[in-house]
């Protein structure tokens, strides 16, 4: 019987801590009433999907979709195909490809602009991006748009693709492989950038804005058959990711808030990374505008082919889906005073 017992008590401590419950129960309210699974990772692209739903939970609409965080973007890409998250924060070269290979999404929205950077070791030899010849330098992954950095890059310099190895790896990886010299460099998304300059062994080679003006890394997709049955619904969730890309913009304050409460309750990071990222400076990341632009769009789908990882264009308008953009009327962000527990 004590057996039984300790066995059944594990089990049920189990369950509590690591059973997803609010996207198990989910499953069985009726189909309309469902909340849907947004897939993100905790980086500052991804920040706007934490923010709207920790605003939410205090407002009067209540909590408007189930966040779901990923280490990395070949698990959401998984999860995607397989339907079950309804919605991701993943980056714009990836989308492209999933949707010219038939999967069934649309962006709808940014994630955020600029936040990207070339990081190397600071004792590692490398003082120019030539430097770097010869060198292993970590990406998100193949479709990403910080490895399209770096071939822009390289062809500023006039160096060939196959100087440089690049490798794939998890962003919450990279900063102990930089620290560690398993890699020379990486090239990725805030917080990690901030990460290695805190930890005192990582320097910045370079912003993306430097070789990129305008630059985005991070989509919002949704899966078209949310899209098509209930649009509403969608709507509400660009929404709700507009009000809070403004409400960050409106100064250091309020990234300070996202910083400490996005740190703790979702990203499992240290809140001092985020505060790092978001304010140091305050234009390293920017929340606005964020509603899809064709040109900014077709340079990477350019990119993509001249690099090898699309075969053919894909236009515009087969991958994007503008009306929850152009249909939003936010003009002001939400009002969130941190332990208040109101918002407007």
């Amino acid at each position: 019987m004590g057996t039984l017992g300790w066995t059944g008590m594990l089990s049920g401590a189990h369950a509590y801590l690591n059973v997803q419950w609010p996207t198990v129960l989910n499953r069985y309210l009726p189909e309309g009433q469902r909340k849907f699974n947004v897939a993100y990772i905790p980086v500052t692209c991804h920040l706007a999907c934490p923010v709207t739903d920790y605003i939410s939970k205090f407002s009067e609409a209540g909590e408007i979709f189930i966040p779901t965080m990923f280490q990395g973007f070949p698990e959401i890409k998984e999860a995607l195909i397989a339907n079950r998250m309804q919605a991701a924060f993943i980056v714009a070269p990836l989308a492209v490809a999933l949707r010219s290979q038939g999967v069934p999404i649309k962006i709808v929205y940014l994630g955020h602009r600029y936040g990207s950077a070339v990081v190397v070791h600071k004792d590692g030899g490398v003082k120019t991006f030539p430097d770097l010849r010869g060198k292993t330098v970590a990406t998100p992954g193949r479709f990403s748009d910080e490895r399209l950095l770096l071939f822009k890059a390289m062809k500023v310099f006039g160096i060939d693709p196959s100087e440089i190895k690049l490798v794939e790896m998890a962003p919450p990886d990279v900063a102990s492989a930089l620290a560690a010299r398993a890699i020379d460099g990486f090239s990725m998304g805030e917080p990690f950038p901030s990460q290695a300059e805190m930890g005192g062994f990582g320097r910045v080679l370079f912003h993306a804005r430097e070789y990129w003006p305008d630059y985005m890394s991070c989509v919002l997709v949704v899966q078209e058959d949310l899209i098509n049955r209930r649009p509403d619904a969608v709507q509400v969730l660009v929404d709700g990711v507009a009000r809070s890309g403004l409400w960050l913009e409106e100064g250091q304050r309020n990234r300070e808030a996202a910083a400490d409460f996005v740190g703790r309750f979702y990203y499992n990071q240290n809140p001092a990374l985020l505060r790092w990222a978001l304010t140091n400076p305050l234009s390293r990341v920017t929340y606005a505008p964020l509603s899809p632009r064709k040109p900014d769009f077709d340079m990477v789908v350019d990119l993509m082919v001249e690099t090898g990882v699309l075969e053919k264009r894909i236009e515009f308008e087969e991958y994007t889906e503008l009306r929850f953009a152009e249909s939003s009327q936010i003009q002001t962000a939400w009002k969130y005073e941190p332990g208040s527990g109101s918002a407007r």
